[in-house]
């Protein structure tokens, strides 16, 4: 069972916690947050954006998207609105957990920069396994906007109240999005074992007979046979190689049409077709836009 939360004030009245000061963005100590009782829902989906910097979790776990994380010092989490998560915990044992949570309502980015920019911030959409990791000093860094955030509406609201509060929220998004730049290049070990992992997945799909009936791999089916999440691999591969996850697919894909091209006389149709594609103008198009050539301008290079 899924709860169903739609503002920031309904969140509060259900996690025990005072009226917020302002019913689009709150800022909330986690410490004062009352414990999940074993009765209560734990799967729940909010409207609004959710950041997270949590210290401790005792016996316990959080989810969502595709995986399980247990929480640590300095790990930062980010949902989007409507993501479902859920809070699960050992039986009879409390969630001890310390950090902040900041809440804020997509209204609340009205007609400013954000409206649109905050979109285009990936880490939103990664599953809680994909969380930041920060050192004691990118935490320090993370604790004084929030803390700015919060002083800022704890004053008098003003004219340039959202403006400032905005400004605020840009930066320490900035500063998320440079820490998971920082941590794709510092966890080298674990990120090329994806990378590899990556490489035999396609090899293996390609080499498949029944490719034809399979059509061509998608980054979706690559992302779910990694166990992680499209916009993490994408960002992941793109930070380690230069590419994308479907730049990827298209380089291994006008290999293995090199390789037929000049080694078999099966016709660009039937090349096409066996690699996957429904039309051959689309396969030819894809080929030039890669090559500088078209297949069989490709082939005569070899007669």
């Amino acid at each position: 069972m899924t709860k169903h939360i739609k503002t920031i004030p309904e969140f509060h009245q259900y996690r025990g916690l005072p009226k917020p000061e302002h019913h689009l963005i709150s800022v909330i100590d986690v410490e004062d947050v009352q414990h999940w009782h074993a009765d209560e829902p734990m799967n729940l989906a909010l409207d609004f954006y959710v950041i997270a910097l949590k210290r401790v979790l005792s016996k316990g776990k959080v989810n969502y998207g595709q995986g399980q994380y247990y929480y640590d010092e300095g790990i930062m989490s980010f949902m989007s609105p409507n993501q479902i998560f859920n809070i699960s915990k050992e039986k009879n044992e409390a969630l001890k957990q310390s950090g902040w949570v900041l809440l804020v309502h997509p209204d609340f980015f009205w007609n400013t920069v954000l409206a649109n920019k905050i979109k285009q911030y990936e880490y939103f959409e990664y599953s809680a396994n994909e969380a930041l990791m920060i050192s004691e000093k990118e935490e320090k860094t993370i604790v004084g906007i929030i803390e700015h955030i919060q002083q800022e509406y704890h004053a008098n609201i003003d004219n340039f109240s959202q403006d400032i509060i905005i400004a605020h929220l840009e930066t320490l998004l900035n500063y998320a999005d440079r820490f998971y730049h920082r941590q794709f290049l510092k966890h080298k070990k674990v990120n090329h074992q994806i990378l590899e992992r990556f490489e035999k997945l396609m090899l293996d799909y390609f080499r498949d007979v029944a490719l034809t009936q399979k059509g061509l791999p998608t980054v979706q089916y690559i992302s779910e046979e990694l166990n992680v999440s499209v916009s993490y691999l994408s960002r992941l591969l793109k930070t380690l190689t230069g590419q994308s996850t479907q730049q990827h697919i298209h380089d291994m894909l006008i290999e293995k049409a090199k390789e037929r091209l000049a080694t078999t006389e099966l016709t660009v149709g039937e090349i096409a077709y066996e690699l996957g594609f429904e039309h051959s103008q689309s396969f030819s198009k894809l080929f030039k836009i890669k090559t500088n050539q078209s297949p069989l301008e490709f082939r005569q290079t070899f007669n």
